[in-house]
């Protein structure tokens, strides 16, 4: 390795002059570029005096007849004025760290994610990696504009557990047009990999970039229901406070086992069974929610997990709910989920 923490350098393609601030590996370092920092091949990469000679040494390049159909157009100037910074959107990245066996072959052991912020906005986010359906790592920060966050590292052999990486991204200043928060995700499965690697390196591209989001949404606007109209056509308008009034008071314990929801349910396929369980989940979810119940508890049993996954992963991004936990119950043992909401007064 040629180059060393620090060192001043210059990038190949755009002729822009940088600084070595972390060697990734022996053919990969992370550069910084007028404050935004990414990662690069060292063949990508040079010393400045190295342009400045070669440069000097070079035969001046012979100049062809140029046609005024041939001349190409200018970039248009980013909003901002010269020199400012192009938005375009928030990014997960995924650069492979490797090493050498002992044929001399270079293997992955490891993938550093970087959460990119290629936008004028100061981001909160929160992330979560699931692994086989289940929470693996999680973590809550703020990111700034136009900066990258290193999140962590996710080992080669987790690819085969269908990872997905979840975000919740939202204003850290909080604006009336924009919307409370966005959420979004990047999956892909063990297979998929390898085929990302081959097209990076045909590309020349030191990591795996995905967007995760490309402008921060506006406000969802709703539209107010006049229901005069609806009156006066004689459709009964019932009061939103009066309907609330009307529901079935919350259940704090609810069993979804699929024998106490169907007489005979022999005849049903998982797919089935488990569509029937979600839906009485989520009905007495909401009106839980709508009767600002303190907490709830379901009993899903435990089986392979697969209806617990379920509940947990409709649960993570509710704003509504404080914590849930499956823990030992002296009455379900390892069966239950208790739910803690965010109750107002």
């Amino acid at each position: 390795m040629k180059y060393e923490i620090g060192d001043t350098i210059i990038v190949n393609l755009t002729e822009e002059e940088g600084k070595v601030i972390d060697i990734l590996n022996e053919k990969m370092v992370l550069i910084e570029v007028k404050g935004v920092k990414f990662p690069a091949y060292t063949d990508q990469i040079d010393f400045p005096y190295f342009k400045m000679f070669s440069k000097q040494n070079a035969a001046p390049p012979k100049k062809e007849k140029q046609y005024i159909d041939d001349i190409k157009r200018e970039k248009p100037v980013p909003i901002g004025g010269k020199g400012a910074k192009v938005a375009t959107g928030v990014w997960i990245h995924l650069i492979p760290v490797l090493s050498t066996d002992e044929f001399g072959d270079d293997i992955i052991e490891y993938f550093k994610i970087y959460l990119i912020n290629e936008t004028a906005h100061l981001l909160n986010f929160q992330y979560d990696l699931i692994l086989s359906g289940n929470s693996s790592f999680g973590l809550k920060n703020e990111i700034l504009p136009f900066h990258n966050f290193y999140i962590h590292d996710v080992a080669i052999e987790d690819f085969s557990n269908s990872p997905k990486f979840n975000f919740i991204l939202s204003l850290t200043n909080k604006e009336e047009t924009k919307a409370d928060y966005y959420e979004t995700s990047y999956k892909i499965k063990g297979k998929l990999i390898f085929q990302q690697l081959t097209a990076m390196k045909e590309k020349g591209e030191a990591s795996i970039r995905h967007l995760l989001m490309e402008k921060y949404p506006e406000k969802e606007i709703v539209e107010k229901l006049d229901t005069t109209k609806l009156s006066n056509s004689g459709m009964k308008v019932i009061n939103a406070k009066h309907y609330t009034n009307s529901l079935p008071p919350a259940r704090t314990i609810l069993d979804i086992h699929i024998e106490k929801l169907v007489h005979d349910p022999k005849h049903l396929s998982n797919a089935e069974i488990l569509d029937i369980q979600m839906k009485e989940f989520e009905k007495w979810y909401s009106i839980a929610v709508m009767q600002n119940a303190p907490f709830f508890i379901v009993v899903h049993g435990v089986g392979n997990g697969v209806l617990r996954n379920e509940i947990h992963e409709f649960l993570k991004y509710k704003k509504e709910v404080k914590s849930f936990i499956n823990q030992y119950h002296p009455s379900f043992g390892y069966g239950a989920t208790e739910i803690k909401f965010n109750t107002t007064p």
